[in-house]
């Protein structure tokens, strides 16, 4: 075998017909020239009237798929693929961390019986189920069941229930807390984007730094967590305080109650 040959077999460098590189990645060939066509993927390198491929093509394909995977549409890959010079897999990480839940919860199957029953209830409002579901807390399934996406924000609702507040207060309570979060939240993303990623981006998004715009993406989870619930329990105890006073200023106030409105009435 000549030289010319073997390096066209195999080895780091190796050469394949746009065949051989459907056979090997298991894409059919007008797949391959689609992918070209859109700047997915390099020219092949010609020899004469044949176009040769090698293994740069074969990881570039592999990471188009993983970033398929990962949510992103062709053009979004493609302009990821330009800037990033294409090869490196830490636009995939990347990808993985922006699409990754911000926190693990695993969803419960309730049927519906069962959920009234935990709300105290003989059955759900269906419109009830249809404010969680657009709150993004709950879903109905096609058999009936209902899953819960947050059983954490379930055993809460069960116990205010439990406590004699009305599970449309409930809902209503939920609904303001989702308002609350979404304003936090992207307070905490704007500040990763003005602070970290468009310093990254003026800066070319140089390959050695993807990690570290990655690492800050996964440290700013806990540390978004941790300074919510830290405000939160500042605020809480100023608003429990205030509302502690005008408890304490009424409970020394006659009630205010119909019928002692209408003795005084009646003695007047």
């Amino acid at each position: 075998m000549s030289k010319a040959a073997a390096k066209k077999a195999d080895g780091p460098d190796a050469q394949m017909t746009i065949g051989e590189l459907a056979r090997r990645t298991g894409m059919t060939i007008r797949n391959i020239r689609a992918h070209q066509t859109r700047g997915l993927l390099p020219p092949p390198e010609v020899q004469g009237r044949t176009g040769y491929y090698n293994e740069e093509h074969v990881a570039r394909i592999e990471l188009t798929r993983e970033m398929q995977g990962e949510g992103l549409n062709l053009e979004a890959i493609r302009r990821v693929l330009e800037t990033t010079g294409g090869s490196s897999p830490e636009i995939v990480d990347f990808a993985r961390a922006v699409r990754a839940p911000f926190e693990d919860e695993t969803p419960e199957i309730f049927e519906a019986k069962e959920l009234a029953a935990s709300w105290g209830l003989e059955k759900v409002d269906p419109k009830l189920i249809k404010r969680s579901e657009e709150l993004g807390v709950m879903r109905q399934l096609p058999d009936g069941k209902i899953e819960v996406l947050s059983p954490r924000l379930q055993r809460m609702a069960s116990e205010l229930i439990a406590l004699g507040v009305t599970p449309e207060a409930g809902v209503d309570l939920a609904e303001k807390l989702r308002h609350g979060a979404e304003s936090a939240s992207r307070a905490f993303i704007d500040l990763f984007v003005k602070q970290i990623w468009e310093p990254f981006d003026r800066a070319g998004r140089p390959e050695e730094d993807w990690s570290k715009v990655r690492e800050a993406l996964d440290r700013l989870r806990p540390l978004a967590s941790d300074a919510l619930l830290a405000m939160f329990q500042i605020t809480m105890g100023e608003a429990t305080e205030r509302a502690g006073d005008r408890t304490l200023q009424e409970a020394g106030e006659p009630p205010k109650s119909r019928g002692g409105r209408a003795g005084a009435r009646r003695g007047s």
